[in-house]
C-alpha cells in the first residue's frame, strides 16, 4: 500500500510492553507459580513506563492451565498494584494472551478504565493434576490430559493428529516441515546473536537469572531428518502414508508471561506517558473445530478488515502491506499454511524465530507474539508521516482464533 496511513484518535494508545523469557517446561522456571513469572514482568513495565501502580485500573490475563482461580489477581496483589485494582482472567486457551489484550482495548475504547496491563501468563511446569469428580462411590477419579474442545468427539481431533492431516491435506512432506522449524530456531539465534533482543533493555525482564529464551538450538539438517516421527496424518505409525512430523516440528512445552499496557490518550497526556504504539483492531473468530490450526488465517483476515475501517483507508489492507508479521506456529504446517492462505513468502512472518523456537506457554503464546510484534515495528524507525504496521495471530484449541493489527508511528497524529 503506497497511501501514507496516519493514526487516527480513536486507536488506542500502548506506552509499553514487556514479557519474560520462555523457558521449556521443567527449566529454568520449574518452581515458579504463574504470578511469580508475571508480577516481575508488571513491575518492570510500570517502571519503564513510569508509571505509578495508583494509575492502573485493571489487569486482564490470558490463562490456560491453572485450573480456576484468578492469576490476573495473584499477579496484580504479588506486583504491588492497590487491592481496589481490578483484575480478570481469560481462558481461551492458546489464544488467552492475545484476547486478554484485545479485552482490554475495548475497556479503554469504552472509557470503561484509563490504564489497563493486560496479557498473559503460563506455568506449564506447576500445572495442577486434572482429574474428574467421580459420579458415585464406586467410581475411581480420571486423570486427563486436556478437557474436550467440542461436545462432538469426532470434531475434537488430538491436535497432534489434526496437523497430521492438514499437512497430508496440503501435500506439505516432512522435508518441508524440517526447513520451515529450522529456519525458525536459526532466526531467533540470528536475532539473539545480532543483538537485535538484547535481553531486559528491549523486552524480556531477567527472571530467575533467565534474560533470554532458552529453547532456539542450531541443528544441522541432517541431524533434524534422522529425528523420530512423532506423529503424521495416518497416525503415530510412520508407515501410515502421512508425512512424519519430528518434535522439532511442534512447538515444546513452556513456561512464560508476557504483559502490554494500554492507555487513553487524556490518561497518556494526565500522566505524561509516552506512545510507543497504537492499538489498530483486534478480533476473535470462531471457526471449524476439526481443524483449529486454520483459525489464525481467518482471524488474521478479520482483523485486517477491521484496522482498515479503522484507518479509514480506502482500499482494504493485505497482509503484505503489514511491516511485520507475528504468528505463533505452534506446529510447523500451521506456520506454511497461514503463508500460503495469506499470500507471504515464509520470510515475511516471524522475523526473530516464532513459536516452534521459543516453546508454548499457552495462555501466554499470543500475548508474547504480540510483544515481539510490537518490538519489531519499534526497531522499524516508523516515520513522522508513514506508520508501521503490524499483525499478529494465533489459533486455538477447538477452531478459535485471534488477531489484532498494531501500529507504531514517530509523531502524534491526525485527529
Amino acid at each position: 500500500m503506497n497511501t501514507p496511513i496516519t493514526i487516527p484518535s480513536h486507536c488506542v494508545p500502548i506506552p509499553g510492553w514487556a514479557r519474560s523469557a520462555v523457558a521449556a517446561k521443567d527449566g529454568a522456571f520449574h518452581a515458579l507459580q504463574p504470578h511469580e513469572i508475571a508480577a516481575p514482568v508488571l513491575r518492570s513495565l510500570l517502571e519503564r513506563t513510569g508509571t505509578d501502580a495508583a494509575w492502573v485500573d485493571a489487569v486482564i490475563l490470558g490463562n490456560a492451565l491453572g485450573a480456576g482461580g484468578n492469576p490476573a489477581r495473584m499477579t496484580a496483589l504479588a506486583a504491588g498494584l492497590p487491592q481496589d485494582c481490578a483484575a480478570l482472567t481469560v481462558d481461551t486457551q492458546c489464544c488467552s494472551g492475545l484476547d486478554a489484550v484485545t479485552l482490554a482495548a475495548a475497556m479503554i475504547a469504552s472509557g470503561q478504565a484509563d490504564i489497563v496491563i493486560a496479557g498473559g501468563v503460563e506455568a506449564w511446569s506447576r500445572a495442577p493434576i486434572r482429574m474428574t469428580r467421580p459420579r458415585h462411590p464406586d467410581e475411581a477419579p480420571q486423570v486427563f490430559e486436556r478437557p474436550a474442545f467440542a461436545p462432538d468427539p469426532a470434531q475434537d481431533p488430538d491436535l497432534l493428529a489434526a496437523a497430521g492431516a492438514h499437512a497430508s491435506a496440503l501435500g506439505i512432506t516432512r522435508a518441508e516441515l524440517d526447513a520451515y522449524a529450522l529456519m525458525s530456531h536459526e532466526r531467533a539465534l540470528q536475532a539473539r546473536e545480532g543483538g537485535q533482543q538484547p535481553g531486559e533493555a528491549a523486552e524480556i525482564v531477567t527472571i530467575a537469572g533467565i534474560a533470554g529464551d532458552t529453547y532456539p538450538r542450531r541443528i544441522a539438517p541432517e541431524r533434524a531428518a534422522r529425528m523420530p516421527v512423532v506423529a503424521c496424518a495416518g497416525g503415530d505409525n510412520p508407515g501410515s502414508g502421512g508425512p512424519g512430523m519430528s518434535a522439532l516440528t511442534i512447538s515444546a512445552k513452556a513456561d512464560g508471561a508476557a504483559l502490554v499496557m494500554l492507555a487513553s490518550r487524556e490518561a497518556c497526556e494526565r500522566h505524561g506517558l509516552q506512545t510507543r504504539a497504537h492499538w489498530i483492531a483486534g478480533t476473535s473468530v470462531g471457526s471449524t473445530p476439526s481443524m483449529p490450526l486454520t483459525a489464525a488465517d481467518k482471524a488474521a483476515r478479520k482483523a485486517l478488515e477491521l484496522a482498515g475501517r479503522r484507518l479509514l483507508l480506502a482500499e482494504p489492507l493485505a497482509a503484505d502491506d503489514m511491516q511485520a508479521v507475528e504468528l505463533h506456529d505452534a506446529f510447523a504446517v500451521q506456520g506454511i499454511s497461514f503463508c500460503r492462505s495469506l499470500g507471504l513468502a515464509q520470510q515475511q512472518i516471524n522475523a526473530g524465530g516464532g513459536g516452534l523456537a521459543r516453546g508454548h506457554p499457552i495462555g501466554a503464546s499470543g500475548a508474547i507474539a504480540l510483544v515481539r510484534l510490537l518490538t519489531e515495528l519499534a526497531q522499524t524507525r516508523p516515520s513522522r508521516r508513514q506508520a508501521a504496521l503490524g499483525l499478529a495471530a494465533i489459533a486455538g484449541a477447538g477452531g478459535i482464533g485471534a488477531a489484532c493489527v498494531v501500529a507504531c508511528q514517530q509523531a502524534q497524529e491526525s485527529p
